[in-house]
């Protein structure tokens, strides 16, 4: 029975044969845990590297800038009803400064009766309380006419709205001129709505480098895109010059003037309706308007 008991007997003996068995189980286990990680692992990176897919994923650019067209004109032409939303919609919606509303025929039947061209040569050139092309100047005159003509027809009216190919004329590039005899520099072309944007300022102004706001004329954009309301005082809009109408608004501070001529506000257009204007240029003519009433 002895023998068969010393058989049996575990060879841990003493506590400490049982401690350093146990360290080394520990130590054991570890690494082949680490050499499982290790193989996992890079097995996973083997096939990131191989994946023409994931490599492009990883180098992509962290964000996207993309610029939208400089012009109306790059855009294509607008039909009828885009340029009523765009630049007309802001008065004849509601029947804004004296405008006829849109869809009242009795408030149209007048106007209808000039005909066509004579509604198109007011839309284009302002009249009244109207700006210019509905204080988008960058609108091309067949623009306008499918506009008139489409706010007419929902008014009683029954004109031809002018198919979208007569604007494509307009768009062309222009023909190159015949060489001068002497070598010149070549122009800079300005974009269309550059050009319209600043058709008041000094040639300077076209530059490419950005103009700071103090050389902005203030003066020029708020002819432009703000007496037709505000010099009349139409539609709400508080009178160039007049304190008593201004006194609410200037409590109101600066930047929330700025903010609503940008964004718009009731019967007033984002931007007096000229969307080409920067955001500068209207704190400039906002500011215009401030100094007068100071």
């Amino acid at each position: 029975m002895s023998d068969a008991h010393e058989e049996h007997e575990s060879f841990i003996k003493t506590p400490q044969q049982l401690a350093a068995v146990v360290v080394l189980s520990f130590v054991v286990f570890v690494g082949i845990a680490v050499l499982v990680a290790q193989f996992v692992l890079s097995g996973y990176k083997g096939l990131d590297t191989a994946n023409p897919e994931i490599i492009a994923a990883g180098i992509q650019p962290v964000a996207r800038v993309e610029l939208g067209e400089a012009d109306s004109a790059a855009a294509g032409p607008k039909t009828g009803v885009q340029v009523y939303k765009a630049a007309c919609a802001a008065c004849h919606d509601a029947g804004a400064a004296g405008a006829p509303k849109l869809g009242d025929n009795a408030g149209w039947a007048s106007r209808i009766a000039t005909g066509l061209e004579a509604l198109v040569h007011s839309a284009v050139n302002g009249k009244g309380a109207m700006p210019a092309k509905g204080g988008n100047a960058a609108l091309t005159e067949a623009e306008i006419t499918r506009a008139v003509a489409y706010m007419a027809n929902e008014s009683g009216g029954k004109f031809a709205e002018p198919a979208m190919e007569d604007a494509a004329p307009a768009a062309a590039a222009p023909a190159p001129e015949p060489a001068a005899a002497a070598p010149a520099p070549t122009p800079i072309e300005v974009p269309a709505i550059a050009a319209a944007a600043y058709d008041d300022a000094p040639v300077a102004a076209a530059a490419p480098a950005a103009a700071p706001a103090a050389g902005i004329d203030g003066q020029a954009v708020y002819n432009k895109a703000c007496a037709a309301c505000h010099a009349m005082g139409v539609a709400g809009a508080p009178k160039f010059g007049d304190k008593g109408q201004w006194s609410a608004r200037l409590a109101t501070g600066l930047d929330s003037m700025v903010n609503n001529a940008i964004k718009g506000k009731g019967a007033m257009p984002a931007k007096g309706g000229n969307v080409t204007l920067k955001d500068a240029e209207v704190k400039a003519a906002v500011e215009v308007m401030v100094a007068a009433v100071k």
